[in-house]
């Protein structure tokens, strides 16, 4: 096993870079202000692992996914978020009472986590960058670069969600966040019938 420091960083450049306006970055944000985010970061890069460990192991193969169905079934995830999110923020003054329905407990939140990031990376610009760059990077050195700037953006996403959550009042955050997940099911629709 040969690691290349200028691979490894070259491969978190540009993952970094790429991941910073992806959906997957606010999907990590909205479930930060709703759920633990520290569960929530476990769950995301399990599934960014996962998705750099099958892109540099398949490297080519992945563009023989059937792009639009993965595309149709991270728009209902995202939808089935915003559905959560937005019923959430409807709530009367007992919301603490009904506070106790939300996603809790490590693996719920680590579960929902992960399966919201690891359909929607599916042939993901992230997830094709790290193939090609495995191809000629090196796999470790790309697999290594590439999972910690996709578990870094996570990191920051869910940050920034912290401190919105602690400055702007839980329904409005819950909204909010609804809203952004909304967005995210129509943009991922429209990609299912325009890509």
């Amino acid at each position: 096993m040969h690691l290349d420091p200028l691979a490894i960083l070259t491969a978190f450049g540009l993952i970094f870079l790429a991941e910073l306006p992806d959906k997957t970055m606010f999907a990590s944000l909205a479930m930060g202000t709703r759920m633990k985010p520290l569960y929530v970061w476990f769950g995301t890069s399990s599934a960014f692992i996962v998705h750099v460990a099958i892109a540099v192991g398949a490297g080519s193969l992945l563009s023989l996914l059937p792009g639009w169905s993965v595309k149709l079934v991270s728009a209902l995830m995202f939808g089935f978020g915003a559905f959560m999110l937005l019923r959430g923020g409807d709530d009367d003054e007992d919301g603490d009472e009904a506070g106790g329905k939300t996603v809790t407990g490590f693996w719920p939140v680590y579960g929902t986590a992960f399966m919201a990031v690891f359909i929607s990376e599916w042939g993901d610009l992230t997830q094709i960058t790290t193939a090609n760059l495995a191809a000629t990077n090196g796999t470790w050195s790309t697999a290594i670069g590439s999972a910690a700037a996709l578990m870094s953006v996570s990191a920051l996403a869910l940050v920034a969600g912290r401190f919105i959550a602690k400055r702007v009042p839980l329904k409005t955050v819950q909204r909010v966040g609804g809203v952004c997940m909304l967005g995210l099911a129509i943009w991922s629709l429209v990609e299912v019938f325009t890509g």
